[in-house]
């Protein structure tokens, strides 16, 4: 039986330095806070029958954090993103490293291609990938090469709204996509969509079976979602939300 694998990485201590694009910035990050809460998701994950790996710091870069934007798996293939915020390129740092030795094979998207994890929405035999904001055609046509022949059907979607693809939708453990709409461009491109009541209800990382993580900012959503028999655990990110993270941003779920 495959372990199951979180890749994560450490926030630095220049967090604060953070991108932001779609929200006003905070003046009020606390690094600190941050590092517990971090830690507490990581706690989370474990509870849930998951082992953490961390990739190596990259305490210059304050997104690194944010380690789902620098990998997209599927199968045995990782593919090592290039972001369209050049700022970011630097997160690379270790990624080769740390997922060959876990048995992925590494394919990196080079210029003039631009993607960005938190684009790429990933259920059963469909990967949908968000263009028009940090990542871009010929990155999205290099994914769709890195994954020929695992028998999947890439989808662009528009994003003009939200930073990220995911940063509007996610995908629930039965395949029902989920998402805020007022940050979401066209719901009509899934056919099985369900509107959440706060932005934040509208990321949500699967856990095994039915069970999903998400943030303590959307107990509506939460409740939402367990009265539809998902098992709901929540967390508190309120540190990385000012800086447009979510929990799907802060992990990518390998298999081991």
């Amino acid at each position: 039986m495959h372990r199951r694998l979180a890749l994560v990485r450490r926030p630095s201590h220049r967090l604060a330095d953070g991108i932001v694009t779609h929200v006003d910035r905070s003046p009020s990050v606390d690094v600190d806070l941050a590092m517990r809460q971090w830690a507490e998701y990581c706690a989370a994950l474990e509870r849930h029958g998951w082992d953490v790996v961390e990739a190596p710091p990259a305490d210059d870069c304050p997104d690194g954090v944010f380690i789902e934007d620098q990998v997209v798996v599927h199968g045995d293939v990782a593919v090592l993103c290039r972001s369209g915020a050049p700022a970011r390129r630097a997160e690379q740092v270790g990624l080769p490293e740390t997922v060959e030795p876990i048995g992925y094979r590494c394919v990196s998207i080079s210029a003039p291609g631009t993607l960005d994890g938190g684009d790429v929405l990933k259920w059963g035999r469909d990967v949908w990938v968000g263009v028009g904001g940090r990542s871009n055609e010929s990155g999205v046509a290099q994914l769709e090469e890195a994954l020929a022949g695992h028998r999947v059907t890439v989808h662009r979607v528009p994003v003009t709204r939200v930073l990220h693809l995911k940063s509007a939708v996610t995908a629930l453990p039965l395949g029902t996509i989920i998402g805020h709409e007022a940050t979401v461009d066209d719901p009509t491109r899934w056919p099985d969509f369900l509107a959440v009541p706060e932005q934040a209800g509208a990321h949500v990382v699967l856990l095994g079976g039915m069970s999903v993580l998400m943030s303590a900012a959307a107990p509506r959503t939460a409740h939402l979602l367990e009265g539809r028999g998902h098992d709901v655990t929540l967390v508190d990110i309120s540190e990385f939300e000012k800086l447009e993270g979510c929990v799907t941003c802060l992990s990518v779920r390998l298999r081991g």
